[in-house]
């Protein structure tokens, strides 16, 4: 599989494996709309062909049918490498999962951290722009937890922390709104 054919043909799994889903804002947009975001901005952070391969794929071994055996096969052990980097194991309550993301954060790889960046910055503008049904006491939580996943990263591109912090200000805005 060429570069730019791993991109489209991750672009395309993840498409399938995601539709139907929606995100928990009140817009109730496709899922895939933050599947792209990521990977868009992974692109924009500088990510290689196997980081946007991935950002496209990080949310599919935790949230629909394949498993990280099946992007192997699919996509290589590369891309499955840096998909199981950024996927959570579900059999675990969530308040593990979220201390294991900040716990693990300091070992990533520099793939995995730009789809951590992409992650929580697209969170974040959804969180201004479609909020879910949270109180503004667990958004609170949440941008504290974004960042002490981020401040734990060891790759930080300029662009990635620049585009972080902006999405975190205007996340943090609209709770006054």
């Amino acid at each position: 599989m060429t570069p730019s054919n791993l991109v489209e043909e991750a672009e395309s799994f993840a498409r399938r494996n995601h539709e139907g889903q929606t995100r928990k804002g009140v817009a109730q947009e496709p899922y895939i709309t933050h599947v792209e975001e990521v990977a868009t901005l992974v692109r924009e952070f500088g990510g290689t062909d196997i980081a946007i391969a991935a950002a496209w794929l990080h949310d599919v071994v935790e949230d629909c049918d394949p498993t990280i055996d099946d992007i192997s096969e699919r996509f290589g052990a590369a891309v499955a490498k840096v998909v199981l980097e950024v996927t959570d194991n579900k059999d675990l309550p969530k308040s593990a999962r979220k201390l294991i993301q900040v716990e693990s954060a300091n070992r990533k790889s520099p793939e995995a951290c730009l789809i951590k960046w992409a992650d929580k910055t697209s969170n974040l503008r959804s969180i201004a722009n479609s909020p879910p049904d949270w109180t503004s006491e667990r958004k609170r939580e949440y941008f504290s937890w974004a960042t002490s996943v981020t401040d734990n990263l060891p790759s930080r591109p300029e662009s990635a922390v620049e585009g972080f912090n902006q999405a975190k200000a205007r996340a943090e805005a609209s709770l006054n709104q």
